[in-house]
């Protein structure tokens, strides 16, 4: 049972939607004159707002910290990783328990985001209904791509800037969303890049392991390609048209590993990339941000 509950506020770097990373690396007396206090204050950096993330550090004598009263992993510099989901509420609770037997908790304020909503006055496009065949080839499917997401590798990925896999038009973003008189259909959970042409070469956005690389194509993710980036963090690369690393290679960031294609369920040639934190469904655009120049 814990003794003293402890209410600290979060240091956070910049404000708004956009958090810099300063303020989690400032030290001694700069550290001091901001107010952070190591042994009990957290400090996070990041995008505090749906779909986003934060990397932080926990008080110096944390033995557990949870998230949503659901445990998360510390590494042994006391840093960690956290995300909030879409439809994230606006308001989420960070707590860490002390070796002491007492507790600190931080409140995150989640902004909420203005999604690309069309809304259709028709009903949903009727569709035939699902073979037995297509059901057990699609739980197969499923049930892969969920074994790989439950792959916890000691990757340091999620400690890193992400970059760009490829350079193109940003054809699909995440978070939008069609309703059918009323009816909604599902979000769109990554982001398309198109490039015009299949076999573009892409890269690995940051470090991590390669948990899958279907051999042949998923009726709806076509020649899917996922990434284990380390704390809970994956990347999943859909509609490749081939695969340039296999299950448990390391891959480094800025690594060639795979092509474009219009594989699976795709109208075109384009990178479909999808973000994952847990459960949480991600927007990659906050990880990398703006196209850079070319």
């Amino acid at each position: 049972m814990l003794e003293t509950m402890i209410d600290r506020r979060l240091l956070l770097a910049g404000g708004g939607l956009g958090l810099g990373l300063g303020l989690w690396q400032i030290r001694g007396l700069a550290a001091e004159a901001a107010g952070y206090d190591a042994a009990t204050d957290f400090a996070l950096s990041g995008q505090l707002t749906q779909g986003g993330w934060a990397r932080g550090k926990a008080p110096a004598s944390t033995r557990a910290l949870s998230f949503g009263r659901r445990p998360v992993l510390i590494a042994p510099d006391r840093s960690f990783f956290i995300a909030f989901d879409r439809d994230a509420p606006g308001r989420a609770e960070l707590l860490a328990e002390l070796a002491d037997g007492t507790a600190t908790r931080g409140v995150l304020n989640i902004a909420p985001r203005a999604w690309k909503i069309e809304r259709i006055p028709i009903g949903p496009r009727p569709g035939s209904p699902l073979s037995a065949e297509y059901a057990r080839r699609r739980e197969g499917e499923t049930t892969q791509i969920n074994a790989a997401r439950r792959i916890d590798h000691n990757s340091e990925g999620w400690r890193q800037k992400f970059i760009w896999p490829v350079y193109g038009r940003i054809s699909g973003r995440f978070g939008s969303q069609r309703i059918y008189n009323g009816t909604p259909g599902s979000y769109h959970s990554g982001m398309d890049i198109a490039t015009g042409a299949s076999g573009t070469p892409f890269v690995a956005p940051a470090d991590g392991i390669v948990t899958l690389a279907a051999a042949s194509s998923f009726s709806l993710e076509g020649r899917l390609l996922m990434i284990d980036h380390g704390m809970g963090l994956n990347s999943a690369f859909l509609h490749c048209s081939a695969h340039a690393v296999k299950v448990g290679d390391m891959v480094c960031q800025g690594q060639f590993i795979g092509r474009i294609g219009a594989t699976g369920r795709a109208t075109g040639p384009h990178l479909h990339w999808s973000v994952k934190w847990r459960d949480a469904r991600l927007d990659p655009l906050l990880f990398v941000g703006a196209l850079p120049g070319r």
